[in-house]
């Protein structure tokens, strides 16, 4: 009995102490410490790295917007031009002017044409406000819808005539906002700030009145310090960073004359009726499309779009057409078709010399 006892005694444990069967004890396949390394530590970093990402995942597209549109707000505030009156093609009002016709809410830019400067104002001091609040996550919902809005209204204006409609850029600055919108911003932001704070209190158990009510009073502060902020940079980017009228002509004027460049020809044999050659400006690099619109009647334009300094196409069907906005121009004479551009694109002289076409100096 004694024997016996001592072996049970002594049981499974003991007998496999000494053993490498199958009743060997050792760490499982997969766990950490074993030479696979697939272990449940190695799992988890991988599965937190996969939560991480998926919660910033908007984190690029936010950046990019918020800086955007700061940048796009300052950009106009000091533009010289875009608080210009009527007089001036690149100023609000005259943008605005020459989308109207073309728009399909061009009843609603009766106010924008009756008082151009405020609603100035309010378009540049919206995008910032949007790229401030997109930046730095406040109240990230709303500016992600006001910067829906602004891009919706520039889409239904400026970009409507935008064919095919995917060269419009503001369809897609329309598109991108919507996860935010859909979204908002929780992490690295105020918002997310805010949030982990008020379920702190929640856990200590403050009344869900008081909760919100701290809540909303500390975004309002902080909004509150961004929209002082934002104004205090607006205007001292109104007041002392806009460009002085007439800089660019006084420079232009004080430059020392380059030398003459060689003569710019063209085979008139390739300028057909209806079509174009195009060259390059040996002043400007730019480059110019030499066109006969009719049969014996030579002229050339610059590719230079002047709504927005985009690259103009070939002539097609007698019009050039700009793919940034839709502006269109007359391939005969280089007036404005449909906007937003306003004013016609610069015209060269041409003069025909034997079967060659030679390029002349800027008529206006």
């Amino acid at each position: 009995m004694a024997e016996a006892s001592s072996s049970v005694a002594a049981g499974p444990g003991a007998a496999g102490a000494g053993t490498t069967g199958e009743g060997a004890a050792g760490p499982a396949p997969g766990t950490p410490g074993t030479p696979d390394g697939a272990g449940p530590g190695r799992a988890g970093r991988i599965a937190a790295w996969k939560a991480a990402g998926s919660r910033l995942a908007l984190l690029p597209l936010r950046i990019f917007l918020g800086v955007t549109f700061v940048y796009a707000a300052l950009d106009k505030l000091s533009d010289s031009h875009y608080l210009a009156g009527a007089g001036d093609p690149a100023s609000f009002v005259s943008q605005t002017r020459a989308v109207k016709g073309s728009s399909p809410i061009d009843f609603l830019l009766g106010p924008a044409l009756s008082h151009p400067t405020p609603f100035a104002l309010l378009v540049a001091f919206g995008e910032l406000a949007v790229g401030l609040g997109t930046l730095l996550g406040l109240w990230g919902r709303l500016a992600a819808a006001g910067g829906a809005l602004i891009n919706l209204t520039l889409w239904l204006t400026v970009s409507w005539t935008v064919a095919p409609y995917y060269l419009g850029n503001d369809l897609a600055y329309l598109m991108a906002w919507t996860p935010l919108v859909l979204a908002g911003t929780p992490y690295l932001s105020v918002d997310g700030y805010l949030a982990r704070r008020a379920a702190r209190d929640r856990r200590r158990g403050l009344r869900e009145d008081h909760v919100r009510r701290r809540a909303l009073m500390d975004g309002g502060i902080a909004a509150v310090a961004m929209g002082g902020a934002g104004l205090l940079t607006g205007s001292l980017t109104a007041t002392f960073g806009r460009d002085k009228p007439g800089a660019d002509a006084k420079a232009k004027q004080s430059a020392v004359p380059a030398p003459a460049a060689a003569p710019v020809t063209v085979d008139a044999a390739s300028v057909p009726v209806g079509g174009s050659a195009q060259v390059k400006d040996p002043a400007s690099g730019d480059a110019v499309y030499v066109v006969q619109p009719k049969a014996g009647q030579y002229c050339a334009f610059s590719s230079v779009c002047t709504h927005s300094g985009c690259a103009v196409d070939a002539p097609k069907d007698g019009k050039l057409y700009c793919p940034c906005h839709g502006s269109r121009f007359d391939a005969a004479t280089g007036a404005v078709v449909n906007g937003p551009a306003t004013k016609p694109l610069p015209k060269y002289r041409v003069t025909k010399e034997g079967d060659k076409l030679r390029l002349g100096p800027l008529e206006s």
